[in-house]
């Protein structure tokens, strides 16, 4: 759709002066404007036209051009995932020998290093609430049961040939821990509260990277 916004031409002659057409198109892209001079000279004798002379300026668009930036959130995260793979794989336990793991999904070995995972869990849990080898003061048991995910749960899980996702899972979950278990005390002093925070961290580690909340068609 094109409208004529001015014209700045007189009906009784022909002025030197140049005339200036403003024209507003209205297109799918947004509204754009051109500006078109157009300037004419006339003889003062015999009123023929002399020179015509006619400019069209380039469109002028009211909206701005979309800069298209490349997302740097998969650059990080996949900086990140070789930073605590790195670690993980420096100070984390691992195999003595470069031969496969034999702790494959179905064998035995798997099975006892997934059921000493969790159980030292739940045990670690026990012992920071206090619910075994009861104690009015902190001790050792307690001290115990706030590190038992970092101690026995991840390295025992780790210890099997699990999949990729999972071990990413329990790279991060080794060391984040650490850090929670520093930094809570500095705001509230409990054994229980920390052991809390680590299998929050843990279980929410592992839907993430396993997708447990995704929705499936």
């Amino acid at each position: 759709m094109v409208s004529l916004i001015s014209t700045s031409l007189c009906n009784c002659g022909i002025s030197k002066t140049p005339a200036t057409l403003l024209i507003l198109r209205n297109g799918s892209n947004g509204t754009k404007f051109w500006k078109r001079k157009i300037k004419i000279g006339v003889n003062s004798n015999d009123g023929d036209t002399q020179t015509v002379e006619e400019r069209q300026e380039e469109p002028e668009s009211n909206q701005e051009s979309k800069i298209t930036t490349p997302s740097t959130a998969s650059a990080i995260d996949k900086d990140l995932k070789k930073v605590v793979q790195k670690t993980a794989a420096t100070f984390a336990p691992r195999a003595s020998t470069a031969s496969k793991n034999p702790a494959v999904p179905g064998s035995t070995l798997y099975s006892v290093f997934e059921v000493q995972g969790y159980a030292s869990m739940f045990l670690g849990g026990a012992l920071s609430f206090n619910l075994i080898f009861p104690s009015n003061e902190p001790d050792i048991w307690r001290l115990m049961g706030m590190w038992s995910i970092w101690m026995f749960t991840i390295p025992s899980l780790r210890a099997r040939d699990c999949s990729k996702n999972e071990k990413e899972a329990l790279n991060y979950l080794f060391l984040l821990v650490p850090l929670l278990n520093v930094l809570i005390p500095f705001f509230w002093k409990s054994f229980s509260l920390v052991w809390f925070a680590d299998t929050v961290a843990f279980f929410g580690m592992y839907a993430w990277k396993l997708g447990w909340l995704q929705k499936t068609d």
